[in-house]
């Protein structure tokens, strides 16, 4: 394979699940651990990814947040369109981080009224614009790779709360596998999250449906919504078709 070709797949990746493991990327394109520390050395020279102890991060996930570095931004902001629709007057709804969760607090009502519960600053800023929500921000460790709260004492915090409405960004999205990750400690939070809230609504671009990583958060059958750029009843989605799960 040409190094054109692996940076473009190891950038797919990334747009894909916002971060990627060196261990994962030598696996994927079969080549050595050497050769994946070069290529992201240079990727992250050209100004395209940031490089973390093993693997890299999107770029997207930076405290200056930059529009112009949010992939996939177009469907972005069709499921955050969708996404608010869910929330009404009076609720209290839980989010975790990313940037299609971001892009939605841009596209809430004007004069919703309402409480967020938020583990990331930077939706915290986006919600603060509003003058009728309240925006309650839980700290704890902050993760400068995800740019969240985490840890034990966030997930105790999150103990005490019962929200309407938790709405989550994922990395990766299977019919069989549910809603997996790559980080333990951000997996025990998303889990977390979702116990802590009456109903869960997943926020997944399609280009992630049909993936799977390392780490479960949970299964189709904790999870009230899927939210996508696609129809209802687009033929990707048929495989995620349950009872109990509703499809927007």
């Amino acid at each position: 394979m040409l190094k054109k070709e692996r940076h473009n797949m190891i950038m797919r990746q990334i747009n894909l699940h916002n971060r990627v493991l060196s261990s994962d990327l030598v696996e994927l394109l079969n080549v050595s651990e050497d050769t994946i520390r070069r290529d992201l050395q240079e990727l992250a020279d050209d100004n395209l990814l940031n490089k973390v102890h093993g693997g890299a991060l999107s770029k997207s996930y930076q405290s200056s947040f930059d529009d112009s570095k949010v992939y996939a931004k177009d469907a972005k902001i069709t499921i955050a369109k969708k996404t608010a629709s869910l929330i009404k007057d009076g609720m209290v709804v839980l989010t975790g981080g990313g940037t299609t969760v971001i892009e939605l607090a841009k596209q809430l009502p004007q004069h919703l009224h309402a409480t967020f519960i938020t583990i990331s600053p930077l939706v915290a800023v986006e919600l603060a614009k509003y003058e009728k929500i309240e925006v309650i921000l839980i700290g704890g460790l902050f993760s400068k790779n995800s740019q969240i709260s985490y840890g034990g004492h966030v997930i105790s915090q999150l103990a005490d709360i019962r929200a309407d409405l938790c709405l989550m960004g994922t990395s990766a999205m299977h019919p069989t596998d549910g809603v997996t990750d790559t980080d333990w400690e951000i997996n025990q939070l998303k889990k977390a999250m979702i116990a802590s809230s009456k109903k869960t609504a997943v926020l997944c671009i399609s280009e992630k449906l049909g993936t799977t990583l390392r780490l479960k958060v949970a299964g189709l059958d904790t999870i009230k919504y899927l939210i996508t750029e696609l129809e209802p009843h687009d033929e990707i989605l048929v495989a995620y078709q349950t009872k109990d799960l509703q499809i927007i």
